[in-house]
């Protein structure tokens, strides 16, 4: 969708048209973290924090609007982030999210931010640009806390996905590696087998799978998917943090290019 002029520009104090720097949001099932420029990324967890004792996001869905929102404020204020008025924000979006999900991240992030324009990404396309693999047919499994999602892209596009819910922090509740494995497999069969998006998988299988989140820091994790699925499995650099990545870079561009898509 477009990006309003607005969203991007301010007057300086001698009249000049200066840039709002734009703002990149992941809310993870594990991490809530917030990229501006000038001050990096910085990251709270979902839960057992002083002012919420409970997640307020489970399973990529915000389940808490109001906690979420004062965990995000908190931590801008922890780290003295001053937030410019109306930015741009770009916000990352599991694959299949629904329209009362995207409603909640609205509302979270407009209380929190009041941005002038708000856009979507979704999780692994902004994973597939932050690990710098975004051309050409891709085959992408964000493997996270709590949600793995596993898609074909075509030039940074998604084609196909699958979701599962099921993370790494189950094997913490009796789900072994064996079994987050099994799952970044079956989601794959189901992108490799029958009508749709088959071609464009069997092409994307060729160049091996690229695997971002908490699951692609576990050796053991990395090796059993390649075991199961008979595919290369490369992993991302920086690959908790490469949607985020991937999201800042997107909003960076729609920022120099308002009027684009």
């Amino acid at each position: 969708m477009p990006v309003a002029q607005s969203a991007t520009r301010r007057t300086g104090t001698d009249g000049t048209a200066t840039a709002r720097p734009p703002v990149a949001v992941d809310l993870g099932s594990g991490q809530l973290r917030i990229r501006l420029a000038h001050h990096g990324t910085i990251s709270t967890p979902v839960g057992d924090r002083s002012i919420r004792h409970h997640p307020v996001v489970r399973r990529g869905r915000v389940v808490d609007g109001a906690g979420c929102a004062a965990a995000l404020s908190q931590l801008l204020r922890e780290h003295r982030v001053e937030v410019p008025a109306g930015p741009l924000v770009v916000a990352c979006r599991p694959l299949l999210a629904t329209a009362a999900d995207q409603e909640s991240v609205r509302q979270v992030l407009g209380t929190v931010f009041a941005p002038a324009r708000l856009l979507f990404i979704d999780t692994v396309r902004a994973a597939a640009i932050g690990a710098g693999a975004g051309t050409g047919t891709l085959l992408v499994a964000d493997l996270g806390t709590e949600v793995t999602e596993v898609a074909v892209l075509r030039d940074s596009r998604v084609v196909a996905g699958r979701r599962a819910n099921v993370g790494t922090g189950d094997l913490a509740h009796g789900a072994t590696v064996g079994t987050l494995a099994d799952a970044v497999a079956r989601l794959v069969r189901e992108l490799t087998r029958g009508a749709g998006p088959a071609p464009a998988a069997a092409g994307a299988l060729a160049r091996g799978m690229v695997l971002v989140g908490d699951g692609a820091t576990r050796p053991d994790l990395r090796d059993r998917i390649a075991a199961m699925t008979g595919i290369p499995v490369h992993r991302a650099a920086g690959p908790r943090t490469a949607a985020l990545t991937g999201a800042s870079l997107a909003a960076a561009a729609a920022a120099r290019h308002p009027a684009a898509d």
